[in-house]
């Protein structure tokens, strides 16, 4: 009898528990019903002028800053002394700064100017040494080659190196366009239905004895070099290989590593040998410059969304970057922010500082306002 006099005790005692505990659920809702906000930055590239003053970078610094701008990426020609006079103002007026640089693309590099050997070549047969696709500024570096490699991962260390950033930027971290963006074919009085020898890159003496090595087969010799999966997949892993490696030296100093990429990995592997969602990478921010391919502003939030479902797994933040231009009103861009948002974005960022009207800045800090 005392036996079931405690065990009717305990059975009282567990019920009166579990409904104290549902009373107190529906008075104090639990903090994981509460979901915090997550911040949406905007960031913007600029280009830096050595020439310029300390008192002129703060103006547009601070102008930026009171626009709701959080971050500047600054291309500074790759020189970390001008890059270390430049973070403490921005720091000051309150942006973060992140270190651009131009990568496998070096146009008038001194260094690599001296050794011809490191530079792409294209399937014709011609080096971008002295032989440049589409524009004069096309100077490539070839990935696979350990010299040139190098180089480029040495100028990321110097500006790694440097106090006060949040990450070194890489553009450019691809191999030359196969395909031009749509938009932009009049420009050049061009026709890409196929992939074309001269735009082709890179059959270097080394891009060819690494592969055969791999392949036991010569890509000079393949009959279809468009449909030869081994030989592309050689060349963007040619480019993750450089990705990786500035990823393991920024983040022995502290930093992060991002890009700027094409829209999305599927159209950037297509477009120039980038397949952006298998790097070892922070973030990136991919280029979705609607008006470059003919499309309506809708496509940034469709670009956007491809590029935050090829990633989500591996927790790389997404930017969106748009294209000033092309927008006919600051309620557009209003639509574009709003647009890479809704579809996963962590923030937007302006493609450039001097693109940013008075009217742009203004819907911006609008915007920003509308989010918190």
């Amino acid at each position: 009898m005392r036996l079931f006099k405690l065990l009717l005790f305990a059975l009282v005692l567990n019920i009166t528990s579990c409904v104290s505990k549902q009373e107190n659920k529906k008075e104090n809702p639990i903090s994981e019903e509460k979901k915090e906000k997550v911040p949406f930055d905007f960031g913007v590239w600029i280009t830096a002028d050595i020439q310029r003053g300390n008192d002129e970078y703060a103006q547009e610094f601070e102008k930026y800053k009171n626009a709701g701008i959080d971050e500047v990426l600054i291309n500074t020609g790759t020189d970390p002394e001008l890059l270390k006079k430049l973070v403490p103002i921005a720091a000051e007026k309150g942006l973060k700064v992140h270190a651009w640089i131009m990568a496998m693309n070096r146009p008038g590099d001194s260094i690599a100017l001296t050794h011809p050997e490191w530079y792409a070549v294209s399937k014709e047969g011609k080096s971008c040494f002295d032989t440049r696709p589409y524009v004069d500024y096309y100077q490539w570096l070839c990935p696979t080659r350990k010299e040139s490699r190098n180089h480029v991962l040495g100028l990321v260390e110097e500006l790694a190196k440097v106090d006060g950033i949040e990450s070194v930027h890489l553009d450019y971290i691809r191999f030359s366009d196969i395909f031009l963006p749509i938009g932009l074919l009049p420009k050049y009085n061009l026709v890409q239905d196929e992939e074309l020898p001269e735009f082709d890159f890179c059959y270097c003496d080394v891009c060819v004895s690494e592969f055969e090595k791999l392949h036991h087969k010569n890509p000079r010799k393949i009959k279809n070099t468009s449909i030869d999966m081994e030989w592309k997949n050689f060349r963007l892993n040619a480019i993750r290989k450089v990705v990786n490696e500035a990823y393991e030296i920024v983040h022995k100093y502290n930093k992060n590593l991002t890009a700027a990429v094409f829209p999305y990995p599927e159209m950037a592997d297509h477009m120039v040998r980038q397949r952006w969602d298998k790097w070892t990478i922070d973030e990136v921010y991919p280029m979705i410059y609607h008006g470059f391919y003919n499309e309506e502003i809708d496509w940034i939030g469709y670009a956007t969304k491809q590029g935050v479902e090829d990633v989500k797994e591996k927790g790389i933040g997404i930017n969106t970057g748009v294209y000033l231009p092309p927008f006919k009103s600051s309620e557009e861009l209003k639509q574009a922010i709003l647009l890479a948002k809704e579809n996963g974005a962590k923030g937007v960022t302006f493609f450039d500082g001097p693109a940013l009207t008075k009217d742009y800045l203004e819907i911006i800090k609008e915007t920003k306002a509308s989010l918190k």
